[in-house]
């Protein structure tokens, strides 16, 4: 289906850990339109390198992590008050070295286990119509406008001794607006997002550690190339996410941008994959690091 092979991509950008993807999921083609009924699964590996972490409340320096993840997701289309809206879960799998100082010494940490597993509901309220798959053949994509809202449950492996972890112990809601325009063969997609956190009352033997809302922007410019390939290059900036130890607050708050580069290649007939190039920028706390990942998808819809 003509409609359906432009959709051929991973609803998962990047997820390298939980913890260090808050500040810009770059995610491009979020809220492009599905037929109703269309399930994907997806399986991913991710690696990064660098200073990976986003929670500037950890009295750490000079980390040098190299972390290999791996995800498994599965998303689900359905019809939501006539407009098109999705459900998607992910379960990532993470293993590690951890590098830094504390109190001026150097500590070397192995990580492994189930980061935080992650739950999101979206939909378009603009744009995008309820379709099946037979009605969608004559769907045509122009302008969109939609909402999401993920959870990110404190399901990974945490212990309150060990600085760097894979799980947060807290629970992150990220509420999303965004809008997407077609021209042609581009497409343009602007979004604004909040990051609301829980306390971790378990940090570091007891303490109790709280977060500041953190804000983001995204930019997406993504171009149609022939058969049904396409390329995307992002932007994100992310500022805010202040955080407090027993009540005190620490110096700095989160300043960071990332820049990602997104291939999708269709290999055949509902099969896709997509490779992924991030970069992480510090400007005052926050992630520095390079990653890569590559993804498969498969897709299915029978209705």
């Amino acid at each position: 289906m003509k409609g359906v092979s432009n959709l051929l991509q991973c609803l998962i950008s990047l997820i390298v850990l939980n913890i260090t993807v808050y500040a810009q999921e770059l995610e491009p083609r979020a809220m492009s339109n599905l037929p109703v009924g269309t399930n994907f699964i997806v399986a991913g590996y991710g690696f990064a390198g660098g200073n990976i972490l986003m929670d500037p409340a950890l009295p750490i320096e000079d980390l040098d992590a190299k972390m290999h993840t791996f995800i498994a997701a599965y998303v689900r289309s359905f019809n939501f008050f006539g407009m098109s809206a999705k459900f998607d879960a992910v379960l990532p799998y993470a293993t590690g070295d951890w590098y830094y100082k504390y109190q001026g010494i150097n500590e070397y940490d192995l990580s492994n286990g189930f980061a935080d597993a992650r739950f999101r509901f979206s939909f378009n309220f603009v744009g995008a119509p309820a379709l099946v798959k037979n009605d969608f053949k004559e769907y045509k994509q122009k302008t969109i406008a939609g909402y999401s809202l993920q959870v990110v449950a404190p399901t990974g492996n945490y212990k309150s001794e060990q600085l760097p972890n894979l799980g947060s112990n807290r629970w992150a809601f990220k509420n999303q607006f965004g809008i997407s325009q077609t021209i042609k063969k581009w497409i343009i997609e602007g979004y604004v997002a909040l990051w609301i956190f829980t306390k971790n009352t378990d940090f570091l033997n007891g303490n109790t550690v709280e977060q500041d809302p953190l804000a983001t922007v995204k930019l997406h410019i993504i171009r149609s190339l022939p058969k049904r390939f396409w390329i995307s290059f992002g932007a994100g900036y992310g500022y805010g996410g202040k955080s407090y130890v027993n009540g005190e607050p620490r110096e700095a708050v989160i300043s960071t941008m990332r820049l990602g580069l997104i291939v999708a290649m269709p290999i055949k007939a509902n099969h896709s994959l997509k490779l992924s190039g991030l970069s992480g920028i510090r400007f005052k706390k926050g992630p520095d690091f390079d990653a890569i990942s590559l993804s498969y998808q498969f897709m299915w819809n029978r209705k």
